[in-house]
């Protein structure tokens, strides 16, 4: 293509080869995305099947929101060394033998470790792929292109649960990992022939003291919250030791990227007004929501005795919801700014999940599925336009390093969420009957009458979890007030300066 009918980043069209790449992103993310969603129905057979707790079960979860949190600071420099496309395809290629090894598992410890292995092919997926689109789009472009890809992205938490629901009741929950080899395959084979190869980088260095210090601190710094919520106070040595050397070691990271001159991660970048919002922001709603996704279908099939197909089925107005609430958030961030269309959306999750936390067990479905509904309008408002608004402020040289950054807080969010719920429905579970001290694996193992029997109580467990829910999203208000509330405008001189950088 030569350079007169190459698309400039700051031309305005969605131009045909734009489109393209798109679609290709598209493709990996939504494979990622699908098995981030697929795997929360099957948590009470997975309990079940091994013997295990549900505060152990949760690792198949938290260990790979934790591997990609790890990894994803790894993308930023493997980006500049090896290129978007190979980083991009080799990616695929190590969520794909995740995949494959987590399907064939033989227990619980094993499953959580391939689990983890597929979360370090996935972690560098997504901000991989946004970032060969950024470079793509341009600032310009991006706002409403996210609007635009965000839509099939969405997809995959409305099929996630559905699919998986399916294949647990009706095949096998192995199935919920062996589906993504032939997505997988036609993404590398997309990804070979549309992306061009870009330049790579080999003078950048690895900060490795910035590995060895932020990698096992963020995963040593949940394990300590998990021990500590679950004995419900700090008065579990194991826990209290493990938080504050993950804390510790989370904090000398912080210190030493400060003054490193090519780090890990950027820190300094959040000290920016937008970018320190955005990420917080995204912090804490990755906290609220991912715990959540942990927690609804467990609601359907533990209180309301769902199957895993009809949870699945449940939670589909969710992403509906979001599914068109994302485009229309994309248009209106274009034209009144991100602060808005995240403030209300926000305030549409908050709702939702107050409203969650005060359901009986007898309400009808009639009525919670508008609540899923509006919960998924919020989340179609908030994730991305936060992030977005990031995005549009940094230099086209930073966007990669800020895209990892915001998606390691957005991970690490999920994966304290993910850990923290379950733990603390697990506590409430234990609490209700002496039937009930294993939680959700001794539940499970209840007749069906007896089950139906507990259910008012299941219910008050599952409304207090929904309560930290409702909590943390009421927190994340408070940095949502400092994103802009003005549209973002680029002046030529940085149009130029864009366009002289390709």
């Amino acid at each position: 293509m030569n350079a007169t009918s190459t698309p400039r980043p700051d031309d305005d069209r969605l131009d045909p080869h734009l489109l393209r790449i798109a679609a290709v992103v598209v493709l990996g993310t939504f494979m990622s995305i699908l098995d981030t969603t697929i795997i929360n129905v099957a948590v009470r057979d997975l309990s079940r099947d091994f013997g295990a707790s549900l505060a152990t079960t949760q690792w198949i979860s938290t260990g790979y929101m934790l591997a990609l949190a790890t990894v994803i600071p790894l993308t930023g420099w493997a980006a500049d060394r090896y290129g978007t496309k190979r980083l991009y395809m080799a990616s695929i290629l190590l969520f794909l033998g995740g995949s494959a090894l987590s399907g064939a598992a033989w227990s619980m410890p094993t499953l959580i470790l391939f689990r983890v292995l597929q979360g370090l092919g996935g972690g560098m997926i997504m901000p991989t792929g946004m970032t060969i689109l950024s470079h793509a789009a341009g600032p310009r472009r991006i706002g409403r292109l996210m609007g635009i890809i965000g839509v099939p992205m969405l997809l995959g938490p409305i099929c996630g649960p559905i699919l998986g629901g399916w294949l647990v009741d009706d095949v096998s929950w192995r199935w919920i990992f062996f589906v993504n080899l032939p997505v997988g395959a036609i993404a590398l084979y997309a990804a070979l022939r549309v992306l061009e190869p870009d330049e790579a980088k080999p003078h950048h260095t690895l900060d490795w003291q910035g590995l060895l210090l932020l990698s096992p601190g963020l995963a040593i710094f949940v394990f300590g919250l998990a021990r500590i919520a679950a004995a419900g106070n700090f008065s579990a040595l194991e826990g209290d030791i493990a938080a504050a050397t993950g804390l510790a070691l989370v904090t000398a990271f912080i210190l030493h990227a400060m003054r490193h001159r090519d780090p890990l991660i950027d820190v300094r970048m959040f000290g920016q007004r937008t970018v320190g919002a955005s990420a917080l922001t995204t912090f804490l709603f990755g906290t609220a929501f991912f715990g959540m996704s942990l927690v609804l279908p467990l609601y359907f099939q533990i209180v309301r005795q769902e199957p895993a197909f009809g949870a699945g089925l449940l939670l589909a107005a969710q992403g509906i919801g979001a599914m068109i609430s994302m485009p229309l958030a994309a248009r209106m961030t274009d034209r009144l700014g991100p602060g808005k269309v995240v403030l209300t959306g926000l305030a549409c999750v908050a709702a939702g999940m107050l409203a969650l936390s005060r359901l009986e067990s007898t309400t009808p479905f009639w009525v919670i599925e508008p609540i899923l509904f509006t919960l998924g309008l919020g989340l179609g408002s908030t994730m991305m336009p936060s992030m977005s608004a990031a995005m549009s402020t940094v230099q086209r040289h930073q966007i990669a390093r800020t895209t990892s950054g915001l998606n390691v807080v957005q991970r690490v969010g999920g994966s304290i969420g993910t850990a923290l719920l379950a733990v603390v429905l697990s506590h409430q579970i234990s609490g209700i009957s002496p039937m009930a001290q294993g939680g959700l694996a001794a539940v499970s193992t209840l007749a069906p009458a007896t089950q139906a029997s507990l259910a008012a109580s299941l219910n008050v467990a599952f409304g207090h979890t929904f309560l930290w829910s409702f909590g943390i999203i009421l927190l994340a208000i408070g940095p949502a007030l400092f994103l802009p509330r003005r549209k973002s405008r680029i002046r030529p001189d940085e149009g130029a300066a864009l366009s002289a950088m390709e």
